[in-house]
């Protein structure tokens, strides 16, 4: 039999999973806040031609990150349902959550690195809105987290 575990059970389970993509998305808006308020003394202002190389490849990054984000928290999370051992689904559930958070905030650090480099706001901008789809695109589920306490439970009754 598997559990059933209503909605207020699975917020709690999934809290700290929420606290820390809340975490990571308000530290990058703080810094790209401080970028577009105090970031002018920071900026190097490289060539442009240097510029326009290094803004490609993030972009191209960027544009990568996003399917290859896809595709490792794909196997994370049937890694959680299927590996050996004692851990409960929520602490199982951390790890893909983090690592696929992790790798859409460095989208978002790729704008940084480029605005301090002497790309302007736009620039800056398009990659902290990458990064915020990123962190909607890859928030914690409680539909992937119900898939790991079912496949859980089903491995116990077996």
């Amino acid at each position: 039999m598997l559990p059933q575990l209503d909605t207020t059970q699975i917020n709690s389970d999934l809290m700290l999973h929420r606290s820390i993509m809340a975490i990571m998305a308000a530290c990058l808006a703080a810094v790209v806040t401080l970028c577009i308020l105090q970031g002018e003394p920071w900026r190097l202002h490289w060539p442009e031609e240097r510029l326009t190389t290094y803004r490609t490849l993030f972009y191209a990054l960027a544009i990568i990150t996003f399917p290859l984000t896809n595709l490792i928290r794909y196997i994370q999370v049937r890694l959680c349902q299927t590996m050996p051992g004692d851990k409960p689904a929520k602490r199982r559930y951390l790890t893909p959550v983090i690592v696929s958070l992790v790798l859409v905030e460095n989208i978002g650090w790729l704008g940084v690195a480029l605005f301090l480099l002497g790309d302007g706001l736009n620039t800056l901008s398009i990659f902290a809105g990458l990064a915020a789809l990123g962190f909607i695109l890859y928030r914690p589920k409680p539909s992937e987290y119900l898939s790991i306490v079912d496949a859980l439970a089903r491995k116990d009754d077996a």
